[in-house]
């Protein structure tokens, strides 16, 4: 008999929506009007898949509906990160205008204006397979590992699936497309978890492009 896989967290997604907040600050910033920066990184992210947004409203429904503070969630809610509410509000209340952002999101995606990743977790949400593999195999302590950073790149070559490789490879052209300067790219990777120097007298951008065509070759 097979195992049964883990189930996801009863609030994953609500979970994902408010690390935005703790990567920017983790407080709760916005107004009736206005998105602040977390949620503002959010909904970019939702942009490219709506049905994120539904199922954080989802979410946030069945936690207002059941309480904060019930027994009955008490370990779920601890799992998720924890936002402080400006003065004179509760969570509940950040919640609820958070709730109503979404909603007018899901209206029409298309008017959250799409800029480049502000913050590492928006890197790493707009940007999964890259960030898995920058993290994974080309970190710091790759030599630990692996004798060159040819290897790392060849092992995970060897170790992904076609599917995890081909979107690696597409996440690095767009990831080019979309950034025009080195210095910006240098921001971008190390969010993604690169902690590497490209090799002499390459840079960064040729040096990507290299790994995409070895990746892409596979």
């Amino acid at each position: 008999m097979s195992q049964a896989l883990p189930s996801e967290p009863r609030f994953y997604e609500l979970s994902d929506l408010l690390r935005a907040y703790a990567y920017t600050g983790f407080t709760f910033t916005d107004t009736a009007d206005t998105p602040g920066p977390g949620l503002a990184s959010y909904l970019r992210i939702a942009a490219h898949d709506p049905a994120r947004a539904a199922t954080a409203v989802q979410q946030i429904d069945e936690l207002l509906s059941i309480g904060l503070f019930s027994e009955e969630i008490a370990d779920d809610v601890e799992n998720i990160p924890h936002i402080r509410p400006p003065m004179g509000s509760s969570v509940e209340d950040c919640l609820r205008i958070t709730r109503e952002h979404l909603q007018r999101f899901l209206q029409d995606p298309s008017r959250v204006p799409q800029i480049n990743p502000q913050n590492a977790w928006e890197w790493n949400e707009r940007f999964p397979e890259l960030s898995q593999f920058l993290g994974a195999y080309l970190h710091r302590n790759y030599a630990e590992f692996y004798a060159s950073p040819e290897a790392a790149v060849d092992e995970y070559v060897v170790e992904a699936v076609p599917e995890d490789r081909a979107q690696a490879a597409q996440e690095i052209t767009e990831l080019l497309t979309m950034v025009a300067s080195e210095q910006e790219l240098h921001t971008a990777t190390t969010a993604l978890g690169l902690d590497l120097l490209p090799p002499d007298e390459t840079s960064l951008r040729q040096w990507l492009e290299l790994i995409r065509r070895r990746i892409t070759a596979a």
